[in-house]
């Protein structure tokens, strides 16, 4: 585990920037916090390092975007408006979780908990004490995100 502290949006975003210069492709990530949280920031930024180039929004209303990108393609998921898992399993998220040619970043994945692959990295978003402020929790499973949360560490 690790935990980070960024105090403005333009931080987060940089934080996945850094992020993503770590991933090979086929790794996912599961952004967790409220509303406003930065989740979007951080997706920004890992789409940053992957060399897209188109603007990356939040998915809330198609809950899937997919990015070309230069490195890798981008797949960028929000469900926080899926009722159930088995909305999302006709999804075909297999697809996405198992692609070695890109990165796929999950908003709103713990209503789809049931679904998740073996290995991934939760990346927890928190406000802190009611500012700008936010606390950064890596929490990495499996070896693959062990690595990228140390090589994450060593880029502070």
């Amino acid at each position: 585990m690790l935990v980070l502290t960024t105090t403005e949006p333009e931080e987060t975003r940089q934080l996945g920037e850094k992020l993503g210069s770590l991933l090979k492709g086929g790794e996912v990530i599961f952004l967790s916090g409220p509303l406003g949280a930065g989740k979007t920031q951080l997706a920004k930024g890992i789409a940053a390092a992957l060399k897209v180039e188109k603007e990356v929004t939040s998915p809330t209303f198609t809950l899937i975007n997919q990015y070309r990108g230069e490195k890798l393609n981008f797949y960028h998921m929000d469900f926080y408006r899926l009722q159930s898992p088995a909305e999302a399993a006709e999804l075909g998220l297999e697809e996405y979780f198992y692609d070695d040619t890109g990165v796929t970043v999950v908003e709103w994945g713990e209503n789809i908990r049931e679904l998740w692959p073996e290995e991934y990295l939760m990346v927890e978003i928190e406000y802190k004490d009611g500012g700008e402020e936010r606390t950064i929790t890596f929490h990495p499973r499996g070896s693959r995100y062990r690595q990228v949360v140390k090589g994450l560490q060593e880029k502070k």
